[in-house]
Order: structure tokens, then C-alpha cells, then sequence
């Protein structure tokens, strides 16, 4: 990704949710909110996105406070407000109605200066699947070791 500085990612989400597609929003933050961000301070494991009154918020999302601020800090996890263009909250907003479908942020980053959230149109899996993305991994983790080896 050219110009795109990954700030965090939810590797967990991947493991946890079968992500059908995802959607690059712009988020509404404050300056110290950006700050922290500059210097990673994000946690999201359990964040979701939430369609309400035809508006895209995030939340669960902690971003600390930027510790260099004045006592007129943000408050580290209040809702913010997701960007996204109409048309695209038409469909998601279809999408989640179906049944299983929820909307979970994969990652934050920054593309020419401003803050980005990957959202993923996500699907739960069941404990089984779980464990075939498991066998997947060490399979892939696998191949690429003997090829490794091949090579040398």
C-alpha cells in the first residue's frame, strides 16, 4: 500500500470472524486524539462498528490520552463517528440487517496524513472453523519452511 503507515491492526478478528469486505472510513477525531494515535496508543479487540440514525459509529475503541496534553484531554473511549459515502451505508446497513453479519474495525492507519479504519463485513465462526484456520496456518507455515530449505 503506497503512502499507507499501518498505526494498529486486530489480528484477532481475522481468527475470530470470516471477513466477507471491507471498507476504508475516515473517523472524526480530536488533536490529541491524533497524537495518541502517532504514537500507537490504540487498543480495539472487542470494537464494533453500529449503523444508527443513518450515521456509522465505532465503538469500544480505547484511544488513551495523549499524555503531553493539557487537563482539556478526550474522553479515551467515547463513540466516534465513522465516514463513509452514502451509497456504502445503504449496503452495509442491508448487509448487517442479515442475519450473523456485524461490522468489526481490522485496522487503523494513516493514508497522506489522515486516519483511516479498515471495517470488515464480518461472519462469525464456529469453534470448528476456528480450528481449520489453525491447521491452515501450520500447513502454510509448513510449505514455506521446506521451501526455504530447497532454496538453500
Amino acid at each position: 500500500m503506497d503512502g499507507v503507515k499501518i498505526i494498529a491492526l486486530n489480528r484477532r478478528a481475522r481468527f475470530d470472524y470470516a471477513v466477507e469486505e471491507d471498507f476504508e472510513c475516515g473517523v472524526v477525531l480530536l488533536g490529541s486524539e491524533v497524537k495518541s494515535l502517532r504514537m500507537g496508543k490504540v487498543s480495539f479487540p472487542d470494537g464494533y462498528a453500529v449503523i444508527e440514525k443513518g450515521e456509522l459509529w465505532l465503538r469500544n475503541v480505547h484511544i488513551a490520552e495523549y499524555t503531553y496534553s493539557s487537563v482539556f484531554n478526550h474522553d479515551p473511549d467515547r463513540p466516534r463517528k465513522l465516514l463513509v459515502h452514502a451509497h456504502e451505508l445503504k449496503r452495509l446497513e442491508r448487509r448487517v440487517r442479515e442475519k450473523g453479519y456485524t461490522l468489526i474495525p481490522l485496522d487503523f492507519h494513516f493514508r497522506k496524513g489522515r486516519v483511516k479504519v479498515e471495517i470488515g463485513l464480518c461472519k462469525g465462526k464456529k469453534f470448528a472453523d476456528k480450528r481449520e484456520s489453525i491447521k491452515e496456518r501450520d500447513v502454510q507455515r509448513d510449505l514455506q519452511r521446506d521451501f526455504r530449505d530447497r532454496q538453500h
